[in-house]
């Protein structure tokens, strides 16, 4: 079986789609992840890793009042995160991660472990949230690998409906 990053780099080539990453808890991964397949630089446009909130704000604009009122690990932020970067590279496809890897951090509604993957496609956002503690991973390493298959999993699926 192919792994994830092949399977994407071959989708988003076939359907002749960019895209670009906006990365907070996983720091750039899931572009490395797709830079590591021959061929991906024909469809990745950036990977920017925002782990501050200024980043977040001046690059990839999200709204001061999103942090503000939702915090940067959030539903919110991931979908302005996503839509910044897709815009920003002038991509077809904007992902983004933004969550607590571990082990500190977390709050009452979003516990160590909570990741939030935002998706832009062509005019619609989306946004998942998933605590990959809880669902079986041991460590920040793991979570971090977790939330990049899971946001390129979500991606295939999106481009196969396409």
């Amino acid at each position: 079986m192919k792994p994830i990053e092949e399977k994407i780099v071959n989708a988003l080539t076939a359907h002749g789609l960019k895209i670009a990453t906006a990365e907070s808890c996983t720091g750039g991964l899931i572009s490395e992840m797709i830079t590591r397949v021959s061929g991906s630089s024909s469809v990745i446009e950036c990977g920017v890793c925002s782990y501050s909130n200024d980043i977040k704000m001046k690059l990839l604009n999200v709204q001061k009042s999103t942090i503000d009122e939702f915090t940067e690990v959030s539903e919110q932020c991931a979908k302005e995160m996503a839509e910044g970067v897709r815009l920003l590279a002038g991509a077809d496809i904007g992902v983004s991660t933004t969550g607590y890897a571990g082990p500190t951090g977390g709050t009452k509604e979003n516990p160590v472990g909570t990741v939030y993957i935002g998706i832009s496609v062509k005019g619609s956002v989306f946004a998942y949230k998933t605590n990959f503690l809880e669902n079986g991973c041991k460590d920040r390493i793991e979570v971090r690998k977790k939330c990049a298959e899971s946001c390129l999993e979500r991606v295939l699926s999106i481009i196969s409906e396409m």
